[in-house]
């Protein structure tokens, strides 16, 4: 697990040199917030069409490594090709191919985890595996600032993006070659039957709910620079981001262990809600940039209680478990993102986020009935769970 946790670092460090810069670059190519809005959305939805398949076929035995370590491949090699783009409709179409390759990893990475780790200690599993995600995002936007701080190009921070990249492959590919490790030995009985119907669909479709609210990071972005925050200081605000979701997303974990995820994602939701409200209130450039560093103890809340929760719900399948979980988040993001986009260009940042923040207060009451039992079936014993 730790060995994946390096893998995760080193290519965040790749991604994040980019993503803090595509507002920029699309809008230096014409495009405006819709086409933020579809350059995530449709990523998003292209990603969970993958992941509904690659969590399935990562089930079958022999498919999990190949499919981890060809999502990592693709993305290596698509992201520094964005630089090349000379219109926004491409940039969005490259994004789309970079985020195929999240969806071919991300269900079989998370499953691996969870075969990995005793069901008591999956919350600090998967917020130790974050913390480090969210760490070499930190460094890889600190690279990208210091680079554009020297009078580099945004078009060449994106190609020296491969660097790291191609660390991280090799990385994956040293791990692999020595074969799978061998699993935690279990502390508890042989797992249950994988929870279905709405034990399942309930809690999951609640939390896309939760997550599909939310306005696009990308538009996000777009709003600090309209307060006032200057492009080459995006990248640096967006590592500050990824430090605060770093050093919260272990305590994050450790709490989904002891609490439930229930409460923790209640607890992100009311979180990111006022974090949205707080941006729509914004008047200037620095209470902008701390209520969105606040955005990051969101991340640290949520990501662990999630995946500890899924992995629950699907102890023998979990490889399918996670490909639900993860398609159903990403299903509606094209519809979503491309409605907070055109508000946004229509209205302003403003009415975008005060809906955003509404949107979330509702998906918040949604969850709270949704995930009742959540709790309960986590901790309940195998036996248990076959009655139900």
């Amino acid at each position: 697990m730790r060995a994946l946790a390096v893998v995760s670092f080193f290519n965040d460090f790749a991604s994040e040199m980019v993503y803090p810069l595509l507002p920029a670059f699309v809008s230096r190519l014409g495009g405006g917030a819709l086409a933020l809005g579809a350059l995530d959305g449709a990523a998003d939805l292209t990603a969970a069409l993958v992941k509904w398949w690659s969590g399935r076929t990562s089930d079958r035995p022999g498919w999990r490594a190949p499919l981890i370590f060809g999502g990592y491949l693709l993305a290596v090699l698509i992201r520094p090709v964005i630089s090349l783009a000379g219109a926004a409709w491409q940039v969005v179409g490259l994004r789309v191919v970079d985020r195929v390759g999240k969806g071919l990893r991300t269900p079989p990475r998370d499953a691996f985890i969870a075969d990995l780790t005793p069901l008591g200690s999956r919350g600090a599993a998967y917020g130790f595996h974050r913390a480090a995600d969210h760490l070499g995002a930190v460094i890889g936007a600190l690279v990208a600032w210091f680079l554009l701080s020297g009078g580099m190009a945004v078009s060449s921070v994106i190609r020296w993006s491969a660097v790291p990249g191609l660390i991280a492959l090799a990385v994956l590919a040293a791990l692999l070659r020595g074969g799978r490790p061998r699993a935690a030995a279990p502390v508890e009985a042989p797992p249950a039957r994988d929870a279905t119907g709405r034990v399942y669909w309930g809690p999951v479709v609640a939390l896309a709910a939760l997550l599909l609210t939310r306005l696009p990071e990308a538009l996000l972005l777009l709003r600090l620079q309209e307060l006032g925050v200057a492009i080459a200081t995006l990248p640096l605000l967006w590592g500050a981001l990824h430090v605060v979701r770093s050093a919260a997303s272990y305590p994050g974990g450790r709490l989904a262990d002891r609490f439930g995820p229930r409460l923790l994602v209640a607890a992100g939701g009311v979180l990111a809600a006022a974090v949205m409200a707080g941006l729509a209130l914004a008047s200037s450039a620095a209470v902008a940039a701390g209520v969105f560093l606040a955005f990051g103890l969101v991340a640290g809340l949520t990501e662990s209680a999630e995946r500890s929760l899924v992995a629950a719900l699907s102890p023998r399948r979990t490889g399918r478990g996670f490909g639900g979980y993860h398609a159903v988040s990403g299903l509606a993001a094209l519809p979503a993102a491309l409605g907070f986009g055109l508000i946004y260009e229509r209205a302003g940042g403003r009415p975008a986020l005060v809906a955003s923040a509404v949107g979330i207060s509702a998906a918040l009451v949604a969850w709270m009935v949704a995930a009742r039992g959540a709790d309960r079936l986590r901790r309940q014993e195998p036996g248990d769970a076959r009655r139900r």
